[in-house]
């Protein structure tokens, strides 16, 4: 790619290293510079624009997360909304469930600054279409747009030479408040007394506006005016023992957190023990009468075991995925058709009726949804009772950071090479010794083994960050936080035979 021709936006992220992730684009912040930022915006907007989606003189709402680079990145796509002939309606530091229920509810594109959970030398940009996030073949449309240099625009370091202000945000957080309030009612917390691990969550102040809404008493804990990468598939220890201090010393009934952007909930018991997020989207979809589940191949088997639902179905790891299965099975099923993934994110594809109320769907990842449902049926039986009474299956999943994503394909790569005998040998070689024979494999989305006594192992490489991810699950929670921890350190032997 040059200066002085045109390009694609393919050929600026490749360039860039910033490449497509979950719903949009993510890399380095130093590599999103000002320029691949407005670049990508600007094939975003024209994409939208060829699929009549977008024209000149729309409003383009976009928000942003709490890490330091969010600010920069914000104006240059507010630039390039202005340049697309669009008008940029900033809708400040808000969860982004929150802005896809405006821009959704106006029927206008958006988009996100967030590098969600990943550490804050990285950042992302989430779009969304007036109708929803984007998905699979919206990406590759992105990708192919062509656009035209613009040399005076950005410095020799790819950064705007003249950055103009941010637009006065709008305030977009009251609908966000009303629709659980107005579904959920005033008192559907009351009586409960809940911690609100704030971290650097940006919709920290905002959830807990809603909370108290909704009748609970709500200790903020933990807020750091550093950004924090919480990552609720992969807690730090620290956060455990956090959850499980504050419990024991302020008598709390729950624990609530989010992650940076604040569409993947955390939810902990009274004695402070995390979630899996998947057991929380389990009792989510129940208590919302669901009647089809979407969830990816990673979500813990509880599901199809719970015998709760008419109808479950299973895709690949990440929200366009589910929510694409979502919207084919909307067509086909007479109730409510929900989705989640194991990271706690939690997708309503359809509207749930219920005494008289009305919740809208909203395709997206949410992180209050599931908590506030999840809390309100806690008011009955304790969180851990609820949790208790699901099919004995706990999953745990662990990762290998700083793991080049082509070390993790190689891995997958080797065990399985030549025929399915040959795969299915190397495969028992070196996992057999920890949990039996293997009874069978799903290549949907990495490689997730189930063994003979109904241990599962699935490696997968992040599509996020260079990060190789360990998912394993057992009865007990002691049986598979040991598996994992032997599958990793079995990972690791094969990387370093295979180096």
């Amino acid at each position: 790619m040059t200066e002085t021709g045109p390009f694609t936006v393919r050929a600026l992220m490749a360039q860039s290293g910033v490449a497509f992730g979950t719903s949009g684009a993510r890399g380095l912040a130093s590599a999103l510079t000002d320029r691949v930022a407005h670049g990508c915006v600007l094939g975003f907007l024209q994409y939208l624009r060829g699929i009549g989606a977008f024209a000149p003189g729309t409003e383009v709402a976009l928000a942003g997360d709490l890490r330091p680079s969010t600010p920069r990145i914000l104006r240059a796509c507010a630039q390039a909304i202005r340049d697309a002939g669009g008008r940029p309606l900033f809708c400040g530091h808000v969860p982004t469930p929150a802005l896809a229920h405006y821009a959704f509810g106006r029927a206008i594109p958006s988009l996100m600054v967030t590098g969600s959970h990943i550490p804050d030398d990285r950042n992302g940009i989430k779009f969304h279409r007036p109708t929803g996030e984007i998905l699979k073949p919206d990406e590759a449309g992105i990708a192919r747009q062509v656009l035209a240099p613009d040399a005076g625009r950005f410095g020799a370091d790819g950064m705007l030479a003249e950055a103009a202000p941010l637009p006065e945000p709008v305030d977009i957080e009251a609908g966000y408040l009303a629709r659980y309030v107005d579904f959920f009612g005033s008192d559907a917390l009351s009586g409960l007394r809940l911690g609100l691990y704030q971290h650097s969550a940006v919709g920290r102040d905002l959830i807990a506006r809603i909370l108290r809404a909704l009748g609970a008493e709500v200790l903020p804990l933990g807020r750091s005016d550093r950004f924090i990468p919480v990552d609720t598939e992969a807690l730090r220890p620290e956060d455990v023992a956090l959850a499980r201090d504050w419990a024991a010393r302020h008598r709390l009934d729950a624990i609530v957190s989010t992650d940076g952007d604040s569409d993947r909930p955390l939810l902990a018991d009274h004695r402070g023990e995390w979630l899996r997020g998947d057991l929380l989207g389990l009792i989510c979809a129940r208590e919302l009468g669901a009647e089809c589940v979407v969830t990816p191949v990673s979500s813990n088997t509880a599901l199809e075991l719970s015998g709760a639902f008419a109808r479950t179905i299973r895709t690949r790891i990440g929200s366009p995925h589910v929510i694409a299965a979502m919207d084919e099975a909307a067509c086909e099923t007479l109730g409510p058709v929900c989705g989640y993934e194991a990271n706690g994110g939690f997708l309503l594809g359809s509207e749930v009726a219920r005494d008289g109320r009305r919740l809208a769907a909203l395709p997206t990842r949410d992180a209050v949804l599931p908590v506030v449902a999840v809390l309100a049926a806690a008011r009955a039986r304790p969180l851990a009772e609820l949790c208790a009474g699901l099919p004995r299956r706990v999953t745990f999943s662990d990762r290998l950071q700083d793991f080049p994503t082509r070390d993790s394909q190689a891995i997958l790569a080797w065990l399985t090479a030549g025929s399915e005998a040959d795969s299915r040998a190397r495969i028992e070689a070196q996992f057999g010794p920890l949990a039996g024979g293997l009874r069978r494999i799903d290549q949907t989305d990495g490689l997730r083994m189930t063994f003979a006594d109904g241990a599962i192992i699935h490696l997968r490489p992040s599509g996020n960050a260079p990060e190789l991810r360990l998912y394993t699950e057992a009865e007990t929670d002691e049986a598979a936080r040991t598996l994992n921890a032997a599958a990793l350190a079995r990972v690791r032997g094969m990387a370093a035979l295979l180096a």
